[in-house]
This record gives C-alpha cells, structure tokens and sequence, in this order.
C-alpha cells in the first residue's frame, strides 16, 4: 500500500518550535514581524496572503500586510521596501507573486534586504545556496527535503530524479540536493524520455509548474515521489505537477493539497527566526 506522505503533522512539529522561540524572544522584550506586499488581481496570491496571516497570529508573530491596488507604480514598490528595510522592527520582507505587468518582480526582490529576504529570493541568497554558505534559503526547496526526511527517507548516496530546473524550485532544490549527497539528475522540456530517468531513480522531486506532467505509466513501485506542483485544474480543484492517479503505482507520495505546501508556509516562519539571528549578529558587529 501506498505512502501517503502528508505534511500536517510535519509542519505542526516545525510550528511548535517556532511558538516556543518566539515565546522566548517576547520575554527580552522582542516581536518577531513579518510584513508582506501584496498588489490586488490575483485571488490566489490574496488567499495565500490571508493564510499566512492568520498562521502568523497563532505563533504570536506580529503580521503586516501592505495591500497595493493593481495601478500601484514600481517606485511606491521599492520605496515601500527601502522603508521596511530600514525598519528594525520589521524582521521578515516577503513579496507576493504574481505582480502587475507595470511592475518588475525582478527589480523589487532585487531590493530587499538580504537579511530580511524570508523567501530566499534576492541574489545574494540565491548565491548562499549555491554554496551552501549562510543565507536565507527559498522555502519550498527546504520544505520537499523536510518532508521526505520526516517520513524517513535519507537521500545521501540515492539516485534521484529532479523534473523542472525553474529558478524558483527546481534550480535551488538541486543545489541543496547535493549537499545532502544525493546522485542528482535533472530533467527538463527538452527531456526527450523523461520516464527513462525516473525508471532508474529511487527518489523523484517533480517541480515543473505544470499540471500532471509525470504519469503512471512513467513510474514504479519502489519509487518515493515529492510533488511540489500545485495547479488549478479546469474543474477548480487543486492537482500537482503528479496525476493523481500514479498514488496507486509508487511507494509513498505527497499529496496535493495537502503535501510541500504545507510545509513551506511553516519554513517561512522558520526562516523568519533565522533572519533575526542574522540581523542580530549583523548588528553585534557594528556595536
């Protein structure tokens, strides 16, 4: 029978260390806060935003949200981060994708301080997981490692086969598959056979982008699938970058809903309390 690898107990487990930290922290006087840019068009964005929100009020993170209407200009963008960026009370700057097409997304990540960049988006944490060196790494890279570790899985030694090389998942989770010293192969759309690839993997991350891009026919049953796609499908209903239907041909699965995501809002709040030991080690140096 089929290993269904959901994230709730997993993202619980990381919630509850963070609720003790920041219980902690609260008694030298100090709030984490986390402040998130939002510009109206994108239910799905505005839904995510409101999660997170109220996720944030459970752990006695002090959450804000700056709603833009969807004419907002570039500048009130970036002058609006140079604000937060300075604002030692603010301790997390995450931007909500997509943006208007007035506005470079580029541009305004580029603008966040490294310290405060919980989503891992600026270049100079792009680079640290590059090379593994201190940053702030992208959440749902982190979040696809954390729950196939939770369930047991070690990936050191492991054939494993990435599908997608996108910048925001599949780039950054190979790096971090390296260090974890898995044999990585990377599949793309310009993979002629990608079926080939996972009929020799033991592990398999899909992070295409794309709904149900890998099926059951391209699977086995000794394979352990992460699916870190989620896609609207034309019913409405949320479906992975994985046909449902390959949960009855592998050895364990995450589901979606239900899978990566989960987890990755709960690593945003856990970069969130790494963020404050950068910036406070940052500002020790300057004492």
């Amino acid at each position: 029978m089929t290993l269904l690898m959901k994230a709730k107990e997993a993202a619980d487990q990381v919630y509850e260390t963070i609720r003790a930290k920041v219980e902690e922290l609260k008694t030298q006087g100090i709030k984490p806060h986390m402040a998130t840019i939002l510009v109206e068009g994108d239910p799905a964005s505005a839904y995510y935003a409101k999660a997170k929100q109220r996720i944030a009020e459970k752990l006695g993170v002090q959450f804000t949200l700056h709603d833009f209407h969807a004419e907002v200009t570039e500048a009130e963008i970036l002058q609006l981060v140079a604000e937060l960026n300075q604002d030692p009370k603010v301790h997390g700057i995450m931007l909500e994708l997509p943006l208007p097409k007035q506005i470079s997304a580029a541009k305004i990540e580029q603008a966040i301080s490294p310290q405060k960049d919980v989503d891992g988006v600026t270049p100079a944490n792009k680079l640290a997981t590059v090379t593994g060196e201190a940053g702030l790494y992208p959440a749902t890279p982190q979040a696809c490692i954390k729950l196939l570790k939770y369930y047991g899985y070690s990936l050191a030694g492991k054939n494993v086969t990435l599908v997608g090389r996108g910048q925001t998942v599949g780039m950054p989770l190979f790096h971090l598959l390296q260090r974890e010293n898995a044999t990585v192969t990377v599949c793309h759309s310009r993979t002629p056979d990608i079926a080939s690839h996972l009929s020799h993997a033991e592990i398999a991350f899909v992070a295409v982008g794309r709904a149900e891009v890998v099926s059951k026919q391209m699977v086995h049953a000794d394979l352990v699938v992460i699916d870190a796609g989620i896609n609207e499908a034309e019913d409405g209903k949320m479906v992975g970058d994985v046909a449902t239907d390959v949960a009855d041909h592998v050895q364990a699965i995450s589901p979606v809903p239900g899978g990566v995501g989960t987890l990755t809002t709960s690593i945003l709040y856990e970069n969130l309390l790494k963020a404050m030991e950068i910036q406070r080690e940052e500002a020790g140096k300057h004492e």
